[in-house]
């Protein structure tokens, strides 16, 4: 849980990002960003901050920002029912993002040391108007660089309640005390 005054400060942060990248937001926007800290109690070195413009039944919209070396926990999109899982891809928009995905192991990594379970290591680093497009059910897990970032997010709907992360601990709703 994070309590109400870390996450305004989030807020306010997240909102100071968004104007570095130059991305305007409405203030109905402003007052639906989300801040998840995974249930950790670490925001600062786990956790993302995020605008859901758009969630339909075919298509959804993110913004998400990482404060410097901030991490989102490895996890993945699985098919459930009749939906064959989540397809997104990631744009930076601004500051430096590295994206780690199945495959072949990237020896040295450039993302810093973080606690945590993390099984994935092919490194994909992206720079402003760089992109990668993962399949549904692709583990992955991401961390800024050292001066933070922004990343949009488009894809497949996306079922956040449906998501399966690889470390036990990790809670996706995010609870505000």
């Amino acid at each position: 849980m994070i309590s109400k005054s870390e996450y305004e400060q989030a807020v306010g942060r997240t909102l100071s990002f968004f104007e570095k990248a130059q991305i305007v937001l409405t203030e109905e926007e402003k007052a639906l960003i989300e801040v998840a800290d995974f249930g950790l109690g670490d925001l600062s070195h786990t956790g993302l901050e995020l605008i859901t413009y758009l969630n339909t039944e075919r298509v959804c919209a993110k913004e998400l920002v990482l404060f410097p070396s901030q991490t989102c926990p490895e996890h993945r999109h699985p098919a459930f029912g009749s939906y064959i899982g989540k397809e997104e891809t990631f744009r930076c928009r601004w500051g430096r993002v590295f994206l780690y995905v199945e495959g072949e192991r990237t020896n040295p990594i450039k993302a810093k040391a973080t606690d945590g379970v993390y099984t994935v290591f092919h490194e994909v680093e992206l720079l402003p108007g760089e992109q990668y497009t993962l399949a549904p059910n692709t583990k992955h897990w991401f961390q800024a660089g050292d001066e933070g970032a922004v990343v949009s997010e488009f894809s497949t709907p996306s079922f956040d309640e449906e998501d399966i992360f690889t470390d036990p601990r990790i809670v996706r709703t995010p609870k505000i005390g």
